[in-house]
């Protein structure tokens, strides 16, 4: 989302597109690293830590046994890492093998941490319980967020796994074309009555100044659409709220009633795309870049690498700023789970090298040797200048720095280059400004990964008839009242009854609560 200072112009918007695709992983808060420095230089004492890597990859071909970039991670780290790089698109499939086989590597990425297969091996003692070990990495607890420890703990309230860390402010949540709020003298709405009226505008003022009736208000996706609304009026992210100290499923509350007869009114009004349930990501995104609609729901980063592009080419005097997310709606906004699946070690690792392993990983979780994977090695891609580090976009790319993100990412803002030119400046004081006003209001997702054997079997077609049942409701092919006579009959199952005793006791065993 930001760059350094190439050649000062031209070259700063080409290291611009490069750091956007190398960061994409994640950016956000993390540690500064210094405890776990000193920790690998003492581990340096000892031979070389032989670690073997299972983990998804993005490229093709993946960075090679004898990448620059990873023997440099190697050095840093007293390491030498025999890294199997499997495409993501068949990642689980050969993950599930793997975990069958019984010949696990040393570190395994877990996409899913709450999967049949993982939970099994998990029961039959086949992972590293890593809990008692967390307080003695300082990095592993600074550059990893709480939440992520919380929320990838399994039933028995322990973790069997590093998370992969990810900005927990990062998330998709409503965003709003500032340039139509300045231009119909609106401010940004701090309630969803409020962004009501405010859409209405964007749809019967003519905030393009084209004198044509032909914009409307939000551009979303269906699931989209009816989730995130439903969390804003239940004031919970997912679909498990607290309340009077029990778990209850928000899709039949009163307040999800309630979101439903609200984006009702939108559709009707026309305040939504009339192909609102067709949509694709793609053609969501359209609407907005085509100039065509004044609000979407995305994460705050697609706006200079997703949106402004195209958008300019419209409107030459549209602004980075003028992508203004939303800092919360009714005093909510979601927060974000905090991972991307976890690393876990197999218990065929001795102890003695599993202590060894989570050192490797909370010294790379260091500035300096995070830094690396993010910039490269020093004359080979990148120059020092004045204390700015000048990256030569292509040559990083060319040796799959990115590859190393899905090892280890880390999200210190301090490795962020910082912003090209004065417009992405302003992007990113306002993107500050939000986070910092999300962190009073952000809310995290109690249900990641609790277990519920019954939900197992019910919930998945359950789900399937309420998405189903949502959108009717909302394009107004079926009644609000259908939605009513739904829930009664769904609540009255006594497996839904059984679905929410499991998950309470899921929660209470995970919380200590």
């Amino acid at each position: 989302m930001k760059s350094t200072k190439f050649n000062r112009v031209g070259t700063l918007i080409v290291l611009q597109a490069a750091m956007l695709a190398i960061t994409a992983c994640g950016t956000g808060a993390g540690g500064s690293g210094k405890e776990g420095a000193a920790a690998g230089s003492n581990a340096g004492q000892e031979g070389p830590l032989e670690v073997s890597i299972m983990t998804i990859t993005p490229s093709t071909p993946p960075a090679a046994d004898d990448n620059v970039i990873k023997r440099e991670i190697e050095k840093k780290t007293n390491s030498k890492l025999s890294i199997s790089w499997i495409s993501n698109n068949v990642y689980n499939d050969k993950l599930n093998i793997t975990l069958a086989s019984g010949q696990i590597p040393d570190i395994t990425f877990i996409s899913d941490p709450f999967g049949t297969s993982f939970r099994t091996l998990v029961k039959q003692g086949a992972f590293w319980d890593i809990t008692p070990y967390i307080k003695d990495y300082p990095n592993l607890q600074k550059g990893i967020p709480d939440v992520a420890w919380e929320l990838t703990k399994l039933e028995d309230g322990k973790n069997y796994g590093i998370p992969r860390g990810r900005d927990a402010n990062d998330v998709s949540f409503l965003i709003l074309r500032k340039d139509w709020l300045d231009q119909l003298g609106l401010k940004p709405p701090a309630t969803t009555d409020e962004l009501y009226h405010v859409l209405k505008a964007f749809k019967e003022q003519d905030p393009d100044r084209n004198g044509k009736q032909d914009t409307f208000g939000l551009s979303t996706g269906i699931d989209t659409l009816t989730s995130v609304f439903q969390e804003i009026f239940n004031g919970a992210a997912g679909t498990w709220k607290k309340t009077d100290g029990k778990l209850i499923y928000t899709p039949f509350s009163p307040e999800t009633r309630s979101s439903l007869e609200y984006l009702s009114k939108l559709y009707k009004e026309k305040l939504l795309p009339e192909d609102q349930l067709s949509l694709k990501t793609t053609q969501v995104r359209d609407y907005y870049k085509g100039n065509k609609a004044g609000a979407v729901i995305d994460k705050t980063g697609t706006g200079p690498k997703v949106y402004a592009p195209d958008l300019k080419k419209i409107v030459p005097s549209y602004k980075q700023a003028d992508f203004y997310p939303l800092a919360a709606l009714n005093g909510f906004v979601p927060k974000g789970t905090g991972f991307n699946g976890i690393l876990a070690i197999p218990k065929t690792v001795p102890e003695a090298k599993m202590k060894r392993i989570l050192q490797l990983v909370d010294t790379w979780l260091t500035a300096e040797v995070s830094s690396i994977q993010r910039f490269g090695l020093e004359g080979v891609h990148y120059t020092n200048q004045n204390g700015v580090k000048v990256v030569n976009p292509d040559k990083l790319i060319a040796d799959n720095a990115s590859d190393f993100n899905q090892i280890v990412n880390s999200i210190d803002p301090a490795l962020n280059p910082p912003p090209a030119n004065e417009e992405l400046k302003e992007f990113e004081e306002i993107s500050k400004k939000v986070d910092g006003e999300r962190i009073k209001h952000n809310v995290p997702d109690i249900g990641v990964g609790l277990y519920s054997e019954t939900a197992q079997k019910l919930l998945p077609d359950l789900e399937k008839r309420i998405a189903d049942l949502k959108a009717k409701i909302i394009i107004g092919r079926e009644p609000i009242a259908a939605w009513d006579e739904f829930v009664a009959k769904a609540k009255a199952d006594p497996q839904f009854a059984k679905v929410t005793e499991e998950i309470n006791q899921a929660y209470q065993k995970r919380s200590g609560q």
